[in-house]
């Protein structure tokens, strides 16, 4: 297992193979496997395999062309709506619709993702997260039919690979690692952590290609702009309110 995740790569090209059903059944249990918030299990997936759905979901998400090649789409979703109606009709009264567990339900749904990915890797597939999920959530929602309480979080496309891409960088794990307490990020620890990844070939490319100075203002500048980014916070925070969850 731990070869798997070591060796993890986002796969960006697929063979034209279908999944075979109880292959993708299996996939799928072994996500339910996943730890949850007291059992509670608050997340679903809508798979997606018919081509003119998975055609019209591409525009969500920015018309990435894995969309459609594909043969799966899976649509991992922050799921209240099931937990909620059980306890309605137990005549149990729930506060499930609130922000702590908006937070709870997308860790959920995130634990259930992750062994999906890692279960569809064992298995010889290959797979690739589309973060769009969240920039399009009301568009999205609409599309698949989602009731309130219901938020997708993640898309993930799976298949059979038709590349070996290299692996991409990480952080050093003492970046990550914080012994006993937080080291604060001077700037020495800060230098020493981003000084390999600005080091890369690849990163030096990214830089002169967008005529920046350096890799962090290509993520704030040209992939993660400020105004983007509130721009679609405001709309998921108004997409939330819709849907039932008290912010």
């Amino acid at each position: 297992m731990i070869k798997t995740i070591v060796e993890h790569r986002s796969i960006r090209k697929y063979k034209s193979l279908p999944i075979a059903d109880e292959l993708l059944s299996q996939i799928l249990e072994a996500g339910t496997r996943a730890s949850t918030t007291g059992n509670m299990q608050l997340y679903s997936v809508v798979v997606t395999r018919d081509e003119e759905k998975k055609a019209s979901m591409a525009p969500l998400h920015f018309n990435q062309p894995i969309v459609k090649e594909a043969p799966v789409l899976l649509t991992i979703c922050a799921d209240l709506n099931r937990f909620n109606r059980w306890c309605e009709l137990r005549k149990a009264d729930a506060g499930y619709d609130n922000f702590l567990w908006i937070l709870n339900s997308v860790v959920d749904a995130s634990l259930f993702a992750q062994n999906i990915c890692l279960a569809a890797e064992s298995e010889g597939l290959g797979i690739c997260y589309l973060g769009t999920a969240l920039y399009n959530a009301p568009e999205i929602s609409e599309v698949l039919k989602l009731p309130n309480g219901v938020i997708p979080v993640t898309a993930i496309t799976v298949g059979y690979p038709d590349q070996n891409p290299p692996l991409t960088d990480r952080l050093p794990l003492d970046a990550i690692v914080h012994d006993e307490c937080y080291s604060p990020n001077t700037e020495q620890r800060i230098n020493e952590i981003f000084s390999e990844k600005e080091a890369l070939e690849s990163s030096a490319r990214f830089v002169a290609e967008n005529g920046k100075e350096n890799l962090a203002q290509v993520f704030t500048d040209v992939r993660y702009k400020k105004a983007d980014n509130l721009h679609f916070s405001a709309k998921l925070l108004q997409f939330l309110k819709s849907q039932g969850v008290d912010i």
